[in-house]
Formats: C-alpha cells, sequence, structure tokens
C-alpha cells in the first residue's frame, strides 16, 4: 500500500514547522492510589495512599505533542482568572509553551476533569467546568489576537481542537477559516458535536467514530466499514474537506483523500487508556500532511501514533524516538 519513506528525513522536517493549535484547555488531574477493601458505607471501593498529579490537558496536550515531535506550538485559548487558569499558566511554563496565544477571561471558569486511577483501572472521572460559548467581548479579544498571529506571518498549520466547552464558537471557527484562506495557511479540525458541520473547506477533519456518527445522525457499526466509507464521503463533498480521518479504536483508522478511500487496521497492542489519542492523532497527521506525506501514510502514521499512547496510563505526548522507530518497522512489512 505504501511506498518507501525516509522517515528520519520527515520526522527533521517536522522542527522547521510553527502550529497554532485554537481550542478548549484544561487541567487533567490524577488521584493515583490503591484499592485493598470496599467501603462499609456504600458499595464502592476505598482509594487510599492517594497521589495527586496534574497535567495539561485538551488543546494544550495537543500542544504538547507538537512539541514533543520537535515543531512548534503556539496555543491560542481562553482560560479563567482563577487558580485553575493560574496552575495551567505554571504547567505551560514548566513545559516551556508559549502563552502569547492565551486570553483570561474573568467570568470564566478553567476546566478540571479529575481521574481516580487505581494500577491501571480508570474508577472514575469527576469534570468541573463551562461549556457556555465565549461572550462577544472575549470572543472578538480572541479572533483579533488570532488573527494578529496569523498576520505576522510563519506560521504552518492551524489545529482547531473542540471539545464543546465553547472556546471555538460559530463566529470563531468562521473568522479563523477566513483568516486562514487570507494567508494560506491549511486548517486541520478535530471536531466535537456541538460545532459538527460548521467546519467547511479545511485541509483535514478528523473526528472519531462516535462524533461521526453522532454529527451525522448515522445508525452504523464500527465494523461496518463499506456503510461508514460511503457515509463519509457523502459528508466531505457536501463540505468541501480535503481529507477526512475517522479514528475507529479497535478497529484502526478510515481515511478519505486524494481520491483514495483507505482502512488502515490497528496494530495489536496492550491498551491502558485512550485517554488523549484524538489529541495525539490530529497532531501526528498535521505536521505529516504538512511536511510532504500523502493522506494514506498521514493516517498510517497517527494510527501508530495513536496506538501507541494508548499503551501508558493517563493523558501523554508522543514519544517521537518511539513512534519514528515504529515508522520503520511498520512501513517495512506493510
Amino acid at each position: 500500500m505504501f511506498e518507501s519513506i525516509d522517515f528520519k528525513s520527515v520526522f527533521t522536517q517536522f522542527t522547521n514547522q510553527k502550529v497554532l493549535i485554537i481550542g478548549d484547555v484544561m487541567i487533567d488531574t490524577y488521584l493515583w492510589g490503591s484499592v485493598a477493601r470496599v467501603s462499609p458505607e456504600a458499595p464502592v471501593p476505598i482509594v487510599s495512599g492517594v497521589i495527586e498529579e496534574n497535567r495539561l490537558g485538551g488543546a494544550a496536550n495537543v500542544a504538547l505533542s507538537i512539541k514533543a515531535l520537535g515543531a512548534v506550538p503556539i496555543l491560542c485559548s481562553v482560560i479563567g482568572d482563577d487558580d485553575r487558569g493560574k496552575l495551567i499558566l505554571e504547567l505551560m511554563e514548566e513545559q516551556l509553551l508559549s502563552d502569547i496565544g492565551l486570553v483570561v477571561d474573568e467570568h470564566r471558569v478553567t476546566t478540571q476533569k479529575t481521574r481516580i486511577i487505581s494500577g491501571n483501572q480508570h474508577l472514575l472521572r469527576v469534570d468541573e467546568e463551562m461549556d457556555i460559548f465565549l461572550n462577544k467581548r472575549v470572543q472578538e479579544e480572541f479572533i483579533e489576537l488570532i488573527t494578529s498571529l496569523l498576520e505576522s506571518g510563519g506560521i504552518d498549520a492551524i489545529i482547531m481542537q473542540d471539545y464543546d466547552k465553547g472556546v471555538l464558537t460559530p463566529r470563531v471557527i468562521s473568522e479563523v477559516i477566513s483568516a486562514s484562506e487570507r494567508v494560506v495557511v491549511p486548517v486541520l479540525v478535530d471536531p466535537k458535536f456541538r460545532s459538527f458541520d460548521l467546519y467547511k473547506k479545511v485541509k483535514l477533519f478528523k473526528p472519531n467514530f462516535r462524533e461521526l456518527t453522532k454529527g451525522l445522525n448515522l445508525d452504523i457499526k464500527k465494523k461496518e466499514i463499506d456503510k461508514l466509507a460511503e457515509a463519509v464521503k457523502k459528508f466531505q463533498i457536501k463540505q468541501q474537506i480535503e481529507n477526512l480521518l475517522v479514528t475507529l479504536s479497535d478497529q484502526g483508522v478510515l481515511n478519505s483523500g486524494d481520491g483514495e478511500l483507505v482502512h488502515i487496521p490497528a496494530v495489536k497492542r496492550e491498551i491502558t487508556d485512550v485517554s488523549g489519542a484524538g489529541d495525539t492523532v490530529i497532531a501526528v497527521a498535521a505536521l505529516c500532511l504538512i511536511s510532504g506525506l500523502t493522506p494514506a501514510e498521514a493516517a498510517a502514521v497517527s494510527n501508530l501514533a495513536g496506538g501507541q499512547v494508548c499503551e501508558k496510563a493517563g493523558v501523554v505526548p508522543v514519544s517521537s524516538e518511539t513512534l519514528l522507530a515504529e515508522c520503520k518497522e511498520y512501513f517495512k512489512s506493510s
């Protein structure tokens, strides 16, 4: 299916890329502990020996993967003027991520997802968030900031990472796509439900299976690849999308681009945690496409990357070295 690729050269090209990541950021908090007994108060496990860890999540995790692959990320988002917002800034500073694309809204609550984990078993998640759209004043400030960053030049791609928390409003989506056309910068989208059909004329649209079926109101099973492919093609034509990549977890990925529709099976792995796999896929796909790989090749590399992060507990960025090694082996044998 794939021709010989010099992956070392491709990965080296990543270091020349600068990517604007626009979307919802959040704190991923982990409470790691162990379970030895059940509560006498209710039939629930008691977690003891808890260690708390905070990580960057959402669009910030995409930025971390872009950085891990050697490229330069610029994260654009809106955070609250609260303790969680301050923690976002602290974590970004620790990870050497620039905050020039952030807007602070005193009326907004910064999203935090808290996961309670025993061993590798995910017991519970608690979400604290605000998902209403940005108000008019904040939208205008945010759009002006993004436009300024784009017009300053040097941006090679835009990733719109939508978690349905209200940062990517219909107006923000429209204005960013219009601005991208003016400066001729490709837009790649990881969508959610609320604004699913607002993304038009983009280079890549990457829903997962649940997002696609809910967004298009489809009653299709994951293994019905032919029916899925037909729905994908219709939506792609309607929205004038250049490439459409659907992630199917254990069924791999389905990619439609360059007039070619390809189903790439998943590589068998020991899955620990699927959190953040979509962030990894969109980051890797973006860098692969702007570095010259075909849509099918970019989909295959992204498929490997998404699988790799699922082998680790919690939301983690992709490892450039590990991915490069597996790409060389996979493409040699595919």
